[in-house]
């Protein structure tokens, strides 16, 4: 048999021309998102002030099982997809382990990240039911910077109201969405009313995706011709970043390889969603049976320390309601948390999968134990890897030194959702030894729980244990 390459692209015919509706597969649903006056089951059309008609479609749709991907989306996805099916004979060799490790690298785009293969389609979308301009919010910078470039490519004027504390960290990121032609805003901000309330409740807050979410809303149901898009947690942004994971497949089957491990680093769920949904699919139907690994920071720890519990998406408590694990829509994750995985809450469907044991385990990582291992893996692989993809290097190096003590020949397949290029900061921070493991305590995670919403019937559930035994 041929060596496995180290670097391995599918050609452009390849490229899938369907994305994957994991909820099609999945025989206990995500519990209906609720409509925020009457705690009902929301209805498509509520959803139309907020989001496109299509998108609100993708978003309600669970039967649907594959959505064609329109031609002036494949045909951008083309500009830098299919991504490489890395593996990773440096890092294997450094550890010493029997292991096969395997990376899908989703850097290789302008805005460096995986998010590009949401915001093309979800700018297609607005420019096709003809919408003037668009909102929304961002954290690290990763989401904004896809969206400004989507928005740039197809016309659409864009605000992107990106949370003070990244606003003011990364400069950079900032100056590349004004490139590409969008109006960057601090958020909380003194433009829109719920900003407003936010800095008169607390003038020095450095801000939260749930108070950018709530301002880029407002913004976008006040505005004529204006829509909100999101960049993660939303179920037809899992959709569009099935593409991800239906790449990683195709490759690996060319390669005559699939995965025991499949790892995911994990904030709102776009990249944990998409790398893992044809390999779930294999799961859920009795074809497979992947281990499934979710990792957060220890900061803002939704999926090992929240409830699975009916929450608002946003701070401003405007949005529909979703069953998530959360740690309440108030909380203020830690400034110094160089990473943007930063939401208070999960996917619905990531939150659905692991509670139901779908998705095996969910571990949380302090930031200086992912930055041990975004350096290393720097310096054995040469690519300088986002913080937010090096919690799922930190989980991978770690599951390849347990097959080193076992002997087993596990094939780990992990997701490197982008590159740091604009994490220089965080990097310096942390070889300057200012770098900080801040892990919020019972106490402080409290009022973010005391404050989620009652819903008759529908109790909130602690959450499960972090690290069951594995199966």
């Amino acid at each position: 048999m041929a060596k496995i390459p180290h670097r391995f692209n599918l050609t452009e015919e390849q490229i899938p021309t369907q994305w994957y509706n994991l909820r099609a597969d999945m025989k206990d649903q995500p519990d209906p998102m609720l409509n925020p006056a009457t705690f009902e089951p929301i209805k498509t059309p509520e959803l139309y002030p907020i989001f496109c008609e299509e998108l609100a479609a993708q978003e309600m749709d669970s039967t649907t099982r594959y959505f064609d991907i329109p031609e002036e989306v494949l045909n951008i996805y083309k500009a830098y997809r299919p991504s490489p099916l890395n593996r990773a004979y440096d890092l294997e060799k450094y550890l010493g382990t029997p292991a096969k490790i395997y990376f899908k690298f989703e850097g290789n785009n302008t805005s460096g990240s995986h998010k590009l293969n949401s915001a093309v389609a979800q700018a297609y979308y607005a420019k096709k039911q003809g919408m003037t301009s668009l909102t929304t919010e961002t954290g690290a910078g990763q989401w904004g910077t896809a969206l400004a470039e989507a928005c740039g490519y197809f016309g659409i004027p864009l605000t992107v109201f990106m949370v003070k504390g990244s606003y003011n960290q990364k400069p950079y990121r900032k100056a590349i969405m004004q490139t590409f032609g969008a109006n960057v805003i601090p958020s909380p901000s003194d433009t829109t009313q719920v900003g407003r309330a936010i800095l008169a409740n607390n003038p020095d807050t450095t801000g939260s995706l749930g108070c950018a979410i709530s301002e880029a809303i407002e913004v976008a149901t006040t505005t004529q011709g204006c829509r909100y898009v999101l960049g993660s947690v939303l179920n037809q942004v899992l959709l569009h970043q099935s593409i991800i994971g239906l790449e990683a497949k195709k490759a690996m089957d060319i390669l005559g390889e699939y995965p025991d491990i499949v790892i995911g680093c994990a904030g709102g769920g776009s990249n944990l969603g998409g790398l893992i949904a044809p390999f779930m699919q294999d799961k859920l139907l009795g074809k497979k049976n992947p281990y499934f690994i979710a990792v957060e920071p220890a900061s803002c720890p939704s999926l090992t320390r929240g409830l699975y519990a009916y929450d608002y998406c946003d701070t401003g408590k405007v949005t529909p309601l979703a069953r998530m694990y959360t740690l309440g829509s108030g909380f203020i994750p830690s400034p110094n948390h160089a990473g943007g995985l930063r939401y208070h809450g999960m996917s619905p469907i990531v939150s659905k999968l692991y509670h139901d044991g779908w998705i095996d385990e969910a571990r949380s990582v302090e930031q200086t134990k992912v930055f041990d291992a975004a350096m290393l893996f720097a310096r054995v692989e040469t690519i300088l890897p986002a913080p937010e993809s090096s919690h799922a290097i930190r989980v991978a190096i770690d599951e390849a030194l347990k097959c080193k003590e076992t002997g087993e020949e596990k094939t780990i397949l992990f997701g490197l959702t982008g590159t740091g290029y604009f994490d220089m900061a965080a990097y310096t921070s942390y070889m300057e030894k200012t770098m900080t493991d801040y892990i919020p305590t019972d106490a402080d995670l409290q009022p973010g729980f005391d404050s989620l919403p009652k819903i008759p019937g529908r109790p909130a559930e602690p959450a499960r244990d972090p690290a069951p035994a594995r199966r």
